[in-house]
């Protein structure tokens, strides 16, 4: 369950951030609202899940997932560019959760 937590969490936060060229400088009011309750939602969920999942962990997947995907959103729905340099990037960022996880509590 602490996963889905987590998952959800990531979900969040990617959506907060995806909102916050929207809100213009937090000066629209719905985008705002959005953006701030994304996080709080997200941060609610990440101190739930690392009850049971070492903060370490969880802040790997955390960050290194919501990286990647705001990188893609960003490509996709905001038109910023994706390079050979940042796909490496991402893939470093990647490559790293997946160490941090295999190594794990051990």
């Amino acid at each position: 369950m602490a996963y889905v937590l987590l998952g959800i969490a990531i979900l969040a936060e990617v959506l907060a951030t995806s909102l916050i060229k929207s809100t213009v400088g937090f000066s629209r009011l719905w985008p705002t609202l959005g953006c701030l309750g994304g996080y709080a939602l997200a941060f609610v969920l990440l101190a739930q899940a690392v009850k049971e999942i070492p903060v370490g962990v969880a802040y790997a997947l955390w960050s290194g997932l919501g990286t990647a995907a705001i990188v893609a959103i960003g490509a996709v729905f905001l038109g910023e560019s994706v390079g050979f340099v940042k796909l490496t990037g991402i893939a470093l960022i990647i490559a790293g959760v997946v160490i941090v996880n295999l190594v794990g509590e051990h």
